[in-house]
């Protein structure tokens, strides 16, 4: 395979952060590139990738992603600068818009031009990067600055930059590190990359510059009808229960009928109908669900798309653990 593996995790699938701990140390004997955890309103995600960073040796630590309206651009900083000491250098600094129910509903924010947040936090962020200081003067954060009380790395953290939208892809590759998309076909991904390249044009860069790590959830098993009904049920539910975007996203990609059905059902709390308006061969675009083989196959191809650099592989919803160290160890053999 062309392009690295990453594995994503859910903090709810794990009873304790230790656990999660441990999944890294098996993603890097398996050969996975980096792991990769989000945080919406369980458990603070910090103290679970120091436990993930301190048992394993040359495992990249990523987070996927966390809000600039949950936290500070100089806490943002702190917390970079801090994983990646404790990381040795491994980390990289997941950023994103986030949404209005996590916004509004958890952190009691309202959500208000997060695109315009998100791109102050992150050069806030490189302000203490390059001078160790967040003095910042914005539209957004008004900012007079104290110094940082420990000595900035030569080489700070990257910035990736989880996004979906033909704008805010752009901002991804003009003022990012990285782009981690989620949910799109390899059409819609092509095209999307179009943003992301026009992007870095403007910051006088390349995508070649940036690492491109796209999000897909998948799940490989030797009963292929039930992966695949594992798979429909979790994509369905993205589709239409998972706040707007990914179904916007998908809508926007060519699926509007198929989208505004299983939001239709949504409205009645029917999931099983939702799962029942996600034909097959959408599933097969959005996700690698089947067989080992086909999971492989799947991945493998996604992968080849020009500008991928990465492919961050995670699970669908009510796998077991024996599923999911199958999936592993099905997508590990393409390293």
């Amino acid at each position: 395979m062309n392009a690295d593996l990453d594995l994503l995790v859910q903090l709810n699938d794990y009873e304790r952060p230790q656990d999660v701990a441990q999944r890294a140390v098996q993603a890097e004997e398996l050969g996975f590139d980096r792991i990769t955890v989000g945080e919406t309103t369980g458990w603070n995600i910090v103290p679970v990738l120091t436990l993930a960073a301190d048992r394993t040796d040359e495992l990249g630590i990523t987070n996927d992603v966390i809000s600039p309206f949950g936290r500070s651009p100089a806490m943002l900083a702190q917390t970079a600068l801090t994983l990646h000491e404790a990381s040795e250098g491994r980390f990289r600094l997941g950023l994103g818009p986030s949404s209005p129910a996590i916004t509004e509903r958890w952190h009691g924010l309202e959500f208000d031009r997060p695109l315009r947040r998100t791109r102050e936090a992150i050069e806030v962020i490189r302000s203490v990067y390059e001078d160790g200081n967040p003095a910042y003067e914005g539209e957004i954060f008004d900012i007079a600055g104290l110094n940082y009380e420990r000595e900035v790395p030569e080489n700070p953290p990257p910035i990736d930059l989880g996004t979906l939208g033909p704008k805010a892809t752009e901002m991804a590759g003009r003022f990012g590190d990285g782009w981690a998309p989620q949910m799109f076909t390899k059409e819609g991904l092509e095209e999307r990359l179009e943003d992301l390249s026009r992007g870095a044009e403007l910051a006088d860069k390349s995508v070649d510059d940036l690492r491109v790590a796209p999000i897909v959830r998948g799940i490989a098993s030797e009963d292929r009808e039930l992966a695949r009904r594992k798979a429909r049920g979790t994509i369905a539910f993205m589709l239409g229960a998972y706040g707007p975007y990914y179904g916007d996203s998908v809508a926007d990609q060519g699926y509007p009928d198929i989208v505004e059905n299983i939001r239709a059902a949504w409205q009645d709390r029917d999931t099983e109908r939702m799962a029942a308006e996600l034909p097959e061969d959408l599933l097969d675009e959005l996700a690698p669900a089947g067989t080992p083989d086909e999971v492989r196959e799947w991945v493998e191809s996604y992968s080849e798309i020009d500008g991928v650099d990465a492919v961050r592989v995670g699970f669908v919803n009510e796998m077991t653990e024996d599923e999911k160290e199958m999936m592993m160890e099905a997508v590990a053999d393409l390293v």
